[in-house]
């Protein structure tokens, strides 16, 4: 028999027999629940409780089973029915014909995101993965879910497709038909048990993999996540994070592309899939499956895991002071932009394939790293050091090493150098061309360049010159390595030359470096021992000043005694200078009188002196001879002296002439007036002359007496003529001027030349 009537018939009987003693009260009242249950079963009564619902399954049916491959009847045939009950009473379910499956309501949490499987449905196509979008109320109507619903009157409907769905089910709590549809969320998994376990592993599986994608949670983009530093590589930062789309449906993509192009991004477009939040939107807008061109940004999005895995990566950053070259792997074959002349690669536009033309400024960009890549170029000025051991934190250098040299006198120095470097923004696409990023810039192309250029440099000077001229070699390297980085496309800034060094310590550098130090001390110290004078004369100043402040009282009282006495000292200079001049007019005053009174008394005796000179001269004349003259003078003063005239012994000796004949006669001598030999004495002069009166000798033949008489009045003539000119230019010069003037006039009458008188002749005394 089978049926549930039956069974809970044969069930009662013995409970019946068991009662049969019972009381007649008591066995009314369980015959009258017997009715009501036999009341319910006769009706076909169920309850499904509000927080579950009721999944149908029909027994057998006239109608006989549902249709090949398919689990669920919708025309009334044997089989789990389409339509669930919900909360309540229900009739017409008879036991012996329906089998009520009771399940809990699907609850998807707050901020939680459910997905379904389908087990009944048209079949997926080969490019699907996913089941196709339906209008079935949230899944929750499974008779609208596979019978479809129709697009277009010339279209056929379109049917649920078993199978993972595309569609996610957002928080709330829902009636599903557990028979046709498996929920899973991140707590259960709702599914009628009839799979078996097989299945129910399969669903586990599911439920542990969309765990560890986090599928169950929306997608939070713009969160920070870790990223190098685009300068310090070494060094972690935070970066708001973006996210790289995978779609794992619709058509592939065609040969050589990589990336999946942008499709349904315009709010406007009939196909806006919302961020892939709408997956049957995407693909109806020829949206392929694989990595998307599009990423997301700050937001929160509900995204269907199986549809679609997302990459949570960090923005890129172009710092200030860099500009970010694209190089686009995604677009399509753009043209040429460099010039026929570059022949280092192709410029292209943007949204085409290739190094784009225009570099991206400093800022944050949402870049998807899979359709392309950003090299940073600095556009400010940054330093290079060809310096062993050291390295800016840009690490450009940090392969660069100081220089060898071997210089003109054989030294071999190590040479380490700085050069500053800058790169046009503009010009920034034209280095990444040509090079490929800045570091292969200066490893093969500036670091070989400026080796050889001043290892040239280094073999045409030598050690010492190295050293000196160092602001020379400095200023020629920059301007020759400006020209040739500007064919780089770069700009030499400046060339910075460090101190040349060996490996070794204390080698012949070293040397030479100490004797110029040595040189330079010497230099320093001479000018530092001239600055210390200098100090020590401040010092002394300060000391001075120090010194005077301190004693500022008592210099002020001996200033004030110092003028007291420079104003006595300078009356009593008054008071000296009045009596000098006093003095001096009186000097002046007597100066004069004596003057005046000496030039009288010249003036007389020049008379008496004149006058007697003109009575001797007559004297003279009247004698004839002056030596008669002479010694009738000297006769005379004999007569009046108290000395014998004869002596009483008289002793001769023999002599000769003063003509030396040796007859002791004088000769013509005497007649020519050059006079006898003063060897005679008086009485040989008294002798001679007797002799020559006796002998004839004519006295009257010398020369006349007129010639002194001439001579005397030329000489009084010239003194009364020096005399009336000197008065007369004392007159002219004025009285105050006249002291000294007496004896000008005595020195004119006295200084001036004898008329007549030649140098030859001797004035007679």
């Amino acid at each position: 028999m089978g049926s549930p009537l039956f069974e809970n018939v044969a069930s009662v009987v013995p409970a019946l027999a068991a009662i049969g003693d019972l009381p007649s009260g008591i066995l009314w009242l369980v015959a009258l629940v017997v009715g009501l249950v036999v009341l319910c079963e006769l009706t076909g009564l169920r309850y499904i409780a509000n927080n579950r619902v009721g999944v149908v399954e029909k027994l057998w049916s006239v109608k006989g089973s549902v249709p090949e491959g398919g689990i669920i009847a919708l025309q009334g045939e044997a089989g789990f029915q389409a339509e669930v009950l919900r909360g309540g009473m229900h009739f017409g379910l008879w036991r012996w014909q329906y089998r009520i499956h009771r399940v809990p309501l699907v609850t998807v949490p707050q901020g939680k995101i459910g997905y379904v499987y389908a087990r009944d449905g048209e079949p997926l196509a080969p490019s699907q993965t996913l089941g196709c979008v339906i209008a079935c109320n949230n899944f929750q109507d499974a008779r609208g879910f596979l019978s479809g619903q129709q697009v277009g009157p010339d279209q056929p409907a379109i049917v649920g497709q078993r199978g993972r769905q595309r569609a996610i089910l957002r928080e709330g709590v829902y009636a599903i038909n557990l028979a046709l549809f498996y929920v899973l969320t991140e707590d259960m998994v709702y599914r009628l048990g009839t799979g078996g376990t097989m299945e129910a592993k399969t669903l586990s599986n599911w439920q542990n993999e969309l765990i560890e994608l986090e599928g169950f949670d929306p997608v939070v983009i713009g969160g920070p996540v870790e990223a190098a530093d685009p300068l310090s590589p070494e060094r972690k930062v935070l970066v708001d994070s973006m996210g790289i789309v995978t779609v794992h449906d619709g058509p592939s993509l065609p040969p050589g592309e990589i990336i999946a192009p942008a499709v349904g991004t315009d709010r406007n477009d009939k196909y806006f899939h919302n961020n892939y939040q709408d997956p049957e939107a995407f693909l109806l807008a020829g949206g392929r499956r694989g990595l998307q061109y599009v990423p997301l940004t700050d937001g929160t999005y509900f995204i269907n895991r199986w549809f679609a895995t997302l990459e949570s990566t960090p923005k890129t950053i172009v710092p200030i002071g860099y500009v970010g070259v694209v190089v686009s792997y995604y677009g399509r074959t753009g043209n040429d932009l460099s010039g026929q002349t570059f022949r280092h690669g192709e410029r292209v536009a943007e949204g085409e394939r290739g190094v784009q033309e225009k570099p991206l400024g400093p800022g944050k960009y949402a870049f998807n790293r899979y359709a392309g890549n950003i090299v940073l170029v600095p556009t400010t000025n940054f330093v290079l050091h060809w310096v062993t051991g050291r390295t800016e934190t840009h690490r450009y250098d940090e392969s660069l090493r100081s220089i060898d040299l071997v210089t003109k006198d054989a030294y071999e120095p190590t040479l380490p150098l700085s050069v500053v470097v800058h790169i046009d923004y503009q010009k920034a696409p034209n280095v990444i061309q040509r090079f490929g990023d800045v570091k292969k810039l200066i490893t093969q192309t500036l670091d070989p360049m400026l080796s050889a250029y001043f290892r040239d440099v280094a073999h045409k000077r030598t050690m010492l010159e190295l050293l000196q001229e160092r602001d020379a070699i400095q200023h020629e390297a920059s301007q020759e390595l400006g020209r040739k980085f500007g064919n780089f496309d770069i700009e030499c800034v400046d060339v910075l030359i460090g101190k040349p060094d060996t490996a070794e310590a204390g080698g012949k550098i070293e040397t030479l470096l100490e004797q110029l130090r040595l040189r330079q001390l010497s230099l320093e110290q001479v000018e530092t021992y001239a600055k210390q004078v200098t100090a020590a004369e401040k010092l002394r100043v300060l000391n001075e000043a120090q010194a005077n402040a301190q004693m500022q009282t008592k210099l002020s009282q001996s200033l004030i005694q110092v003028r007291i006495v420079e104003n006595e000292a300078e009356a009593q200079l008054a008071r000296a200078r009045k009596e000098a001049e006093q003095k001096v007019v009186t000097a002046q005053a007597e100066s004069q009188q004596r003057i005046l009174a000496g030039r009288g008394e010249g003036a007389r005796i020049l008379q008496e002196g004149l006058s007697e000179a003109s009575v001797l001269v007559r004297k003279i004349q009247s004698f004839t001879d002056p030596r008669l003259y002479a010694l009738s003078v000297v006769a005379q003063n004999l007569a009046k002296s108290s000395q014998p005239l004869v002596p009483e012994r008289v002793f001769i000796a023999g002599g000769g002439g003063g003509n030396g004949n040796g007859n002791g006669h004088a000769g013509d001598a005497l007649a020519i007036g050059a006079g006898a030999n003063a060897g005679n004495g008086l009485m040989g002069m008294l002798l001679g002359l007797l002799v020559a009166e006796k002998s004839g000798f004519d006295v009257a033949g010398l020369p006349e007496g007129n010639v002194l008489q001439d001579f005397a009045d030329r000489i009084s003539k010239q003194a009364m003529d020096n005399i009336q000119e000197a008065m007369a230019a004392n007159a002219a010069n004025g009285n105050g001027n006249g002291v000294g003037h007496g004896a000008d006039t005595t020195a004119a009458v006295l200084s001036g030349p004898v008329p007549g008188l030649k140098d030859t002749e001797v004035i007679p005394s």
